[in-house]
C-alpha cells in the first residue's frame, strides 16, 4: 500500500463529497447574486486583517471582536450567505474528523 496514493484518493473523496458539491454551489449562488457578493467581500477583506493581525501575534480588541461578530450575524440573516455559512462549516466538521483519524492513529507512535 503507498500512502501517497491513499492520500490521493482521499483528496479526490473529499473533492467529490456531498459537503464540497454544496460548498460550491453556495459560492456559486453568493457570485451570482450582487449584494451578496459585495458583503461577503468585505466580509471577507476583513476576515484576513483580523487572521494576519492574529499571525502577528496581535490580539483584536474587544470592539473588534464584537464588530466582526456582529457582522457575521447580520451576514447570515442573508439566506444565500447563510448557505454559504453552512456549506463551510459542514465542509470544515468533515476535514476535522477525517484530520481527528488520521491523528489518532498515529497516537501510539508517540507514546
Amino acid at each position: 500500500m503507498n500512502v501517497y496514493d491513499k492520500a490521493y484518493e482521499l483528496a479526490k473523496a473529499m473533492r467529490e463529497s456531498q459537503e464540497s458539491t454544496d460548498l460550491k454551489a453556495a459560492r456559486q449562488a453568493v457570485e451570482a447574486d450582487s449584494d451578496a457578493k459585495r458583503l461577503m467581500d468585505d466580509f471577507r477583506e476583513r476576515q484576513t486583517g483580523f487572521q494576519q493581525m492574529m499571525m502577528a501575534g496581535e490580539e483584536p480588541t474587544d470592539s473588534e471582536m464584537e464588530t466582526m461578530n456582529t457582522l457575521y450575524e447580520e451576514l447570515s440573516l442573508n439566506p444565500v450567505i447563510n448557505q454559504l455559512f453552512e456549506a463551510e462549516r459542514r465542509l470544515a466538521v468533515v476535514f476535522d474528523d477525517v484530520n481527528k483519524i488520521l491523528t489518532d492513529s498515529l497516537n501510539d507512535l508517540v507514546k
